[in-house]
C-alpha cells in the first residue's frame, strides 16, 4: 500500500522505562516537524511519559492524547496506545534495572506487535530493551529480532545496521564469541547473502547491489594458516551465491577492508560475527547508525543502542540514532511498498492472472 508520509502510522514501543527510551520518544517527538511526517503512535504508559515530562528538560511542547485503537489515529498529533492495567503500581527509577520494567518492556512490544500484525500500524520503531529483565515465558530470545522473526514466522531474518550510505549484516547476531564458528556455515552465508541483496534491492532501491564477506580468521585465514573456515564455509558460500548471479565479492580481511576504506566501495558488508561488524560500523556512523531487521514481511527499526542506563533522565542521551530509525522507517516502507507494486504489475503484465502461482511475487520471508 503506497501512502504520502505524513500517512504512515509509526508504532513505537517504549522500551525499558528506566532506560533512555521515554527520555528519547519525549525529545524527539516534541518536535512539531515529526508530526508533520508520519503518524507516531507510541506504545507505553501516559504515567510514565508524564514522569519523564517533569524530569527532562526541554519537552514543555509534548503532548499527546491516549486512543484504544490504532485506527483512531490522525494526522497533526502525538498518539498513545495504554499498555499497562495498573500503571500507579510501576516505580519509575531511570538508571536502574528491574523485573517490573522487563515486564513493561514486554508488555508495550507485545501490543505494538500484535497491531502491527493486524495492519493497523505500518511500521515499528522499537526504543531499546533491557535483554536480561525482559526474559520471560513469552520472551525467551536474545533480542528483538530473534522475538520479531518468531512472531512473523519469518524462515530467516538479518539485522542489518544502516548510516547513510554504510549497510551492514551479519551472518551470526547475538551468540557468544566461542560459538561463532560452529554457527557459520557455507549455507548460512549462502542464505544471508540471498536475503541481503533482495533487500537491499527491494527495501533500499539498489538495482544490482555489491556485497563484500569479510572472512572469520585474522588475514581471512592467511590462505589457511590461520584458520580454514575461508576455504571450507565462506568461499564456499561465495561461490554458490554467485552462481545465481548475485555480485559478491571476498572474503577480505576485515581489519585492512575498514582501515583502507574499501567500504565505500560496496552497497553492503556482510560480517561473519557481532563485533567483528559493529565495532567500526558504530566508530564510522558516529551515533546516527540505525538497526534495520531485514527479511520480515513488515518494517522495524531500531536506535544502534541500549538502555543507556546510566544517561536516563539526565537530558543528555543522543538523538540523532532514534531520530534516524523514525525516517528510515518512512523511507523503507516507502521504498519496498512501490518496488513490490512495481514487480507485481510486471508480472501481471507477462502472465493471466489465472496462471500466476502465490509465490511469483516471493515475500520476504522466504528464500
Amino acid at each position: 500500500m503506497i501512502k504520502p508520509k505524513n500517512a504512515i502510522k509509526v508504532g513505537i514501543s517504549l522500551g525499558d522505562y528506566n532506560g533512555i527510551g521515554p527520555e528519547l520518544a519525549l525529545r524527539v517527538l516534541e518536535d512539531p516537524r515529526i508530526t508533520q511526517l508520519m503518524i507516531p503512535i507510541i506504545y507505553g504508559s501516559g504515567r510514565i511519559l508524564q514522569h519523564y515530562r517533569r524530569l527532562v528538560s526541554g519537552v514543555e511542547r509534548f503532548s499527546f492524547q491516549t486512543i484504544t485503537d490504532p485506527q483512531q489515529a490522525t494526522p497533526g498529533k502525538i498518539w498513545l496506545i495504554e499498555c499497562l492495567q495498573n500503571p500507579e503500581r510501576e516505580r519509575v527509577e531511570p538508571g536502574k534495572a528491574s523485573e517490573h520494567a522487563g515486564r513493561a518492556a514486554f508488555q508495550f512490544l507485545s501490543i505494538a506487535v500484535k497491531h502491527l500484525k493486524e495492519g493497523k500500524i505500518d511500521t515499528l520503531c522499537t526504543l531499546p530493551i533491557d535483554k536480561a529483565t525482559i526474559q520471560q515465558k513469552e520472551f525467551n530470545f536474545p533480542g528483538h529480532t530473534e522475538y520479531l522473526t518468531h512472531q512473523f514466522s519469518a524462515s530467516d531474518a538479518l539485522m542489518i545496521m544502516v548510516e547513510e550510505e554504510l549497510r551492514l549484516a551479519t551472518v551470526t547476531s547475538h551468540i557468544p564469541l566461542k560459538e561463532v564458528s560452529s554457527q557459520i556455515s557455507a549455507d548460512k552465508i549462502y542464505n544471508k547473502l540471498k536475503l541481503f541483496s533482495y533487500s537491499l534491492q527491494v527495501d533500499f532501491n539498489i538495482d544490482k547491489p555489491k556485497i563484500a564477506v569479510l572472512g572469520l580468521n585474522p588475514h581471512a585465514g592467511d590462505g589457511g594458516l590461520l584458520g580454514k573456515e575461508e576455504k571450507e564455509k565462506v568461499e564456499v558460500g561465495i561461490e554458490k551465491a554467485r552462481k545465481e548471479g548475485l555480485r559478491i565479492l571476498g572474503p577480505y580481511a576485515a581489519d585492512g577492508f575498514f582501515a583502507h576504506g574499501l567500504f565505500r566501495q560496496f552497497d553492503g558488508i556482510l560480517a561473519m560475527y557481532h563485533d567483528q561488524g559493529l565495532i567500526p560500523f558504530k566508530l564510522l556512523a558516529e551515533g546516527k547508525g540505525v538497526n534495520y531487521t531485514a527479511g520480515l514481511p513488515v518494517i522495524r527499526t531500531s536506535p544502534d543502542h541500549g538502555t543507556a542506563y546510566d544517561l536516563a533522565g539526565k537530558t543528555i542521551a543522543d538523538l540523532d540514532s532514534f531520530r534516524h530509525a523514525l525516517f528510515l522507517s518512512l523511507d523503507v516502507f516507502q521504498t519496498r511498498n512501490e518496488n513490490l507494486t512495481l514487480r507485481s504489475g510486471a508480472l501481471k503484465a507477462k502472465v493471466p492472472a489465472e496462471l500466476m502461482r502465490e509465490d511469483e511475487v516471493a515475500p520476504l520471508n522466504k528464500e
